[in-house]
């Protein structure tokens, strides 16, 4: 995706009409129209590494600011690098119900990290969640989930450097005091967040559901609780 702001100061942007994101203010999925671009010559004279361009929402008409690293500065133009930092973002909600107190109120540790784009504290947020779900399902729950993110990697068809980066993230070794965690764009970040989600769902929101189901309909004796590796 190349974008490029010239000579003249206009934006170059090859997937503009198609260029589209979830609005913090309108929460719609709307495509964003360039409103205010930085000025060419001050940006040659003065070389920033990163640059901010205001946008607008199509949906609701509310400015909305991203920030891209500069790729290269040359005779002509300003190269942008594709990948994008969305100033205001908007607030992830927990959605997911049945999860153990802990593993809940680290998770939602985690989405306040991620709507604040502080991406390294949320892939430790995610970490941590994840190895309270461990200590509650145990080692045999620890291996499903394993499992789960391989079909994940399967039905996503996640390429080999995203998923080595969601394994070391939520499988690295327990033992390992300051564990190697890779660094996360905010590409990277999305999908672990629904990576993570998923992986939460398919343990104990399924689960809790049909518990409640079968209670509806009579069933005497709930689910047994699958915990510490029954």
């Amino acid at each position: 995706m190349a974008i490029y702001i010239d000579s003249a100061g206009q934006l170059h942007h090859d997937q503009a009409s198609h260029f589209a994101l979830t609005c913090p203010h309108c929460e719609a999925l709307a495509h964003l129209t360039p409103v205010s671009v930085p000025n060419y010559n001050q940006l040659i004279a003065l070389k920033p590494a990163h640059i901010g361009i205001v946008y607008r929402c199509d949906s609701c008409a509310a400015p909305l600011f991203l920030k891209f690293s500069v790729k290269m500065y040359t005779g002509h133009r300003v190269e942008l690098d594709s990948d994008f930092q969305m100033i205001e973002r908007i607030r992830e909600k927990l959605t997911l119900t049945h999860l153990p107190n802990e593993t809940e109120g680290l998770f939602q540790e985690a989405l306040d990290c991620f709507s604040q784009g502080l991406l390294s504290a949320f892939a430790s947020m995610c970490r941590r969640t994840v190895q309270s779900a461990f200590a509650d399902l145990g080692e045999h729950g620890k291996l499903r989930m394993f499992d789960q993110l391989n079909e994940l990697r399967d039905l996503a068809t996640l390429d080999t450097t995203t998923y080595q980066a969601l394994r070391k993230v939520l499988f690295s070794n327990d033992t390992d005091p300051r564990p190697n965690m890779p660094t996360l764009n905010s590409t990277t970040a999305g999908v672990l967040l629904e990576v993570t989600k998923d992986l939460l769902y398919q343990n104990y929101v399924r689960r809790g559901r049909l518990q409640e189901a079968m209670q509806a309909r009579g069933q005497v004796t709930p689910l047994r609780k699958v915990s510490h590796g029954n």
